[in-house]
């Protein structure tokens, strides 16, 4: 239990698609329509791992930063959250209106996503790679060394989106 007798848990999966699947629960009530717990735990998704890139240089710009939407995709969660007194809107229990529970997720996914970021830095560079594309640091320092040592220059097919970033490397030949 953490304060106020609420019962968090969170589960989280990345994987390299763009479509977001989660789910949230009260009292093992599905709330399809979200509520405080989901805007909870969005919120500090978005805020941790943007804080941790900034922190770690992950992103070419000093400014730049994910959207939650981009943090988002790929993203397959589960939040689980059980209170002694939920208050539900509407008569469909599918929307948790509980306004404690929105700091509560917050602090704990803040607390428990940033420690699992610190320790395992791979992990969030992949998500980072994943989400940001051609934004990440060390992308064009990687490709100069690449081109360097193979003569090998960098081609992009597709780079419509920051999200997508298709390359093949080519040996420039002069006619």
């Amino acid at each position: 239990m953490i304060p106020n007798g609420v019962d968090v848990e969170v589960a989280v999966q990345y994987n390299d698609g763009f479509v977001e699947n989660v789910f949230a629960f009260a009292n093992n009530i599905n709330t399809m329509e979200g509520g405080t717990h989901l805007t909870g735990f969005r919120s500090a998704l978005t805020r941790t791992f943007n804080n941790y890139a900034q922190a770690n240089g992950l992103f070419k710009k000093d400014k730049f930063t994910l959207s939650g939407e981009d943090v988002r995709e790929g993203l397959t969660a589960v939040v689980s959250v059980k209170l002694k007194e939920p208050q539900f809107e509407g008569q469909t229990k599918t929307k948790l209106g509980n306004s404690e529970v929105k700091g509560i997720v917050e602090a704990m996914v803040n607390e428990s996503l940033g420690a699992f970021l610190e320790e395992n830095p791979p992990v969030a560079r992949r998500i980072a790679e994943l989400r940001a594309g051609h934004l990440v640091l060390n992308y064009d320092d990687d490709e100069k060394r690449i081109e360097k040592e193979t003569g090998l220059t960098t081609k992009y097919a597709l780079d419509t989106s920051p999200l997508v970033r298709l390359f093949m490397k080519t040996r420039e030949v002069e006619p």
